[in-house]
């Protein structure tokens, strides 16, 4: 027969109300489960966090403890002097009116000159405790700082694994939506609208995840809608493209089947030339040289393919 391309205006797909509800609901509760895996990646993650006092060395824990025990001595030492201080000027207070009223009292001026030293002492010990703070204190901020650099570095490592583990989710779930789509597509199975339903879900968690990490700090996270997006429209031209193909090869058979132009899908009448589009559509079969339609798999005077 002779050869032509076969270039035709692709049937849409057709699909019943019912059959595109189901696939929503279908598409809501592979949702639902999706999105619960997803965050459950996160959590199972987060088991392996530790405080940051877990990161302390025997060393830094010991230096930790001296500081804490020195504040907790100056916090007690100014509370103290607080104290001595109120009483020192009640007695202050009471030797002044003693004085005042011409009655002064040995006592008086005994318990006042002992507040003053009291004061004194407490205010000493205040000193001391300052000095003892800062003599500590320093190697204690060097081992928290440590071991908050330390612990931020294992939660950064925690939140870049679950990221991983998240996009890998997410990649597995489009890929396999995709191929499940081809795969339905290609087997003409009546169960098409559940591939759409895979793809759908797997679209909206790549939407969830990129919510999540389109405006974290981490550079390499800041790649993640990117990846998706890039991942997301390459798979998708991919099943287009190959769906395009498929439909080309595909549809012009059917059309024939059904008695219509396997080029635009208007019906042929008598003739040798389609009413719609004005193409051939008889043949001659290269075989027994009799006129043979255009799209069919074999001759129907020979039978030859």
């Amino acid at each position: 027969m002779s050869i032509a391309t076969t270039l035709v205006d692709l049937e849409e797909i057709e699909t019943t109300k019912t059959e595109k509800l189901l696939a929503v609901v279908l598409t809501v509760f592979l949702l639902i489960g999706g999105i619960w895996l997803y965050a459950k990646i996160d959590d199972t993650n987060r088991q392996g966090y530790h405080a940051q006092d877990t990161y302390y060395t025997a060393s830094e824990r010991a230096a930790i403890e001296l500081a804490a025990v020195a504040r907790n001595q100056l916090d007690q030492a100014e509370i103290a002097v607080q104290a001595a201080l109120q009483d020192l000027e009640l007695s202050r207070e009471a030797y002044r009116t003693a004085l005042d009223a011409g009655r002064p009292g040995p006592a008086l001026e005994n318990a006042y000159r002992n507040e003053q030293r009291d004061y004194a002492a407490a205010q000493r010990a205040v000193q001391t405790a300052q000095g003892e703070v800062s003599a500590a204190q320093p190697a204690a901020d060097a081992a928290a700082a440590r071991a908050s650099s330390e612990a931020q570095a294992a939660s950064n490592h925690t939140e870049l694994v679950t990221f991983a583990e998240r996009l890998g989710f997410v990649l597995v779930a489009l890929a396999f939506g995709f191929w499940l789509l081809v795969r339905l597509r290609r087997s003409n199975s009546h169960y098409l609208t559940v591939g759409f339903a895979f793809v759908g879900f797997a679209t909206l968690l790549a939407l969830v995840m990129a919510g999540d990490y389109l405006t974290d700090y981490l550079d390499v996270m800041q790649l993640g809608p990117v990846v998706l997006s890039l991942a997301g429209i390459a798979l998708t031209l991919v099943t287009f493209w190959w769906l395009q193909r498929y439909l080309a090869r595909r549809v012009p058979p059917r059309r024939v089947r059904k008695g219509d132009c396997p080029f635009c899908g208007y019906p042929v009448r008598s003739g040798q030339h389609c009413e719609g589009c004005g193409r051939t559509v008889i043949g001659v079969c290269t075989t027994c040289h009799e006129p043979r339609r255009l799209g069919t798999s074999h001759c129907g005077t020979c039978g030859a393919a």
